[in-house]
């Protein structure tokens, strides 16, 4: 009976995660800062000779990359947040914790700096938040001695010193041209996404392919160190999949959308609210949330005002007061 009674709960749960991120995909090309019929928007997935060539670019090369992008943005932000959470036993960690966000917005930072705004701006974000987590790594293995906090105290340190280049930063950049684009990168945004930025999504899938993969031994690893590795876990091995899939995920996420905070921290709360703390179902759970949150949080991005409103604006609006709704009901318990 109580097998019949979980199955029945969990089935309605699976198909709402499911049908969250392709129905907020496709209500993303219906909307928008210019109105298409919707007859028009299907003709131009389906018919796309009986459509205007402007309504065609729309909604093939602007509406539909911006709505792929942030839904693998948002996957893989939840996927890397849930993961971290469990390996460093800590609610509070999000996918920034090793100071890949920091050191991809010193990277982008950098190339609006020597070279303006282009190719070198997502190419040396990616480097430089790849860079981080390996600083956060060796920082962290100076101490041969409980190596979950040594690694989040060298995600902090390497996170604070790429905070101050960045500062630095946008104190010698041209305040008419360069800082105006550094700013508005770091809010985060999808306005600037193409078609091209979709390659992207390659080593965004590797890192959630990677988390994925070591789901389950994610769960022995949240039991500490020694207990994995009396159950015959390489501890080691895993915990360096997991950060580095992790990195892939959370570097190549933010080399085409900017800095976005509380999508990695808030939504795998919210997955363990739907599905519970086992891994095996948190991270798929994780990834179907962040994916349609985020680009519903898009949507609205574009559609509130007449002008665009920076998704990290809206996300930390969203992320604020429900995750004190969800310190409230959780009383400081049951967040792992």
């Amino acid at each position: 009976m109580r097998r019949q009674a979980a199955f029945r709960r969990s089935v309605p749960t699976a198909l709402f995660l499911c049908a969250l991120p392709v129905g907020a995909i496709v209500l993303s090309l219906f909307f928008g800062r210019y109105a298409i019929s919707p007859s028009d928007v299907l003709s131009a997935l389906f018919r796309p000779s009986a459509v205007p060539h402007a309504v065609l670019v729309t909604v093939r090369q602007l509406r539909l990359p911006r709505a792929l992008a942030a839904a693998f943005v948002g996957a893989s932000l939840s996927a890397s947040g849930a993961a971290f959470q469990s390996v460093f036993r800590n609610p509070l960690v999000n996918s920034g914790i090793l100071g890949v966000s920091n050191g991809a917005g010193f990277g982008a930072c950098l190339a609006i700096v020597c070279f303006g705004s282009g190719f070198f701006t997502y190419a040396l974000s990616f480097l430089f938040g790849a860079a981080a987590v390996v600083l956060s790594y060796f920082a962290g293995r100076i101490a041969k001695r409980n190596t979950v906090i040594m690694l989040i105290l060298g995600g902090t340190i390497v996170s604070a010193f790429f905070a101050a280049l960045v500062s630095l930063l946008k104190y010698i950049a041209d305040p008419y041209s360069q800082l105006p684009a550094i700013t508005f990168w770091l809010m985060g945004s999808f306005a600037s996404v193409g078609v091209p930025h979709l390659a992207a999504v390659i080593p965004m899938s590797l890192g959630m392919g990677l988390i994925f993969l070591c789901r389950r031994r994610i769960d022995v690893l949240s039991m500490g160190e020694r207990e994995a590795a009396a159950l015959g876990v390489d501890v080691r091995l895993c915990s360096l999949l997991v950060i580095g899939g992790a990195t892939l995920c959370t570097a190549s996420a933010v080399c085409i959308s900017g800095t976005i905070g509380w999508v990695g921290l808030v939504i795998p709360h919210i997955g363990r609210m739907l599905v519970g703390s086992e891994n095996t179902k948190l991270i798929p759970a994780s990834i179907s949330l962040g994916a349609g949150f985020l680009v519903i949080v898009d949507l609205l991005s574009r559609c509130l005002t007449g002008s665009e409103i920076p998704i990290g604006i809206l996300c930390a609006l969203i992320g604020t007061p429900f995750f004190v709704y969800l310190l409230k009901t959780r009383k400081g318990g049951g967040w792992l």
